[in-house]
């Protein structure tokens, strides 16, 4: 299934951050770092190719059914929360992390975005589950 580097990619943030914590400034810092990075490798190219493929099959219906236009506002939510919100956020995170071993402890700013960057994340979820759902059970030939 294209995008599955996407998928793979956003459920690698949610996992990473769960096991890693936030007890060691390190781990911090190089979970900012993997998410950042992971973000550029898995997430972004897995997007493209995910939002390529919808409108390749899209081509193959003359009506688009329900399924194709739900999937459409899916990716719409998520292409939106990818590039106006959590990839700017990533540089910043890791920049913040980075300060947070020079305090040695964590700041307050770091806690607030990565609690928003975090907020953002979890919005991902359900447009997510819809388009792999939509995306296995929902098309038929034309």
């Amino acid at each position: 299934m294209i995008g599955n580097g996407y998928i793979g990619g956003i459920l690698s943030h949610i996992v990473i951050s769960a096991v890693l914590g936030e007890t060691d400034l390190q781990a911090v810092y190089y979970t900012a770092v993997y998410k950042e990075e992971s973000a550029y490798i898995l997430i972004l190219p897995g997007l493209a190719l995910k939002l390529l493929s919808a409108f390749v099959m899209a081509r193959s219906y003359q009506i688009k059914p329900l399924w194709l236009k739900v999937q459409f506002a899916c990716m719409a939510f998520l292409t939106i929360n990818a590039f106006v919100f959590l990839v700017p956020m990533m540089p910043e995170l890791r920049e913040l992390a980075a300060q947070n071993i020079e305090l040695g402890y964590l700041s307050d700013i770091y806690q607030s975005r990565a609690h928003t960057e975090m907020l953002i994340g979890i919005s991902n979820v359900v447009p997510l589950i819809l388009v792999l759902v939509l995306g296995i059970f929902g098309p038929q030939r034309p």
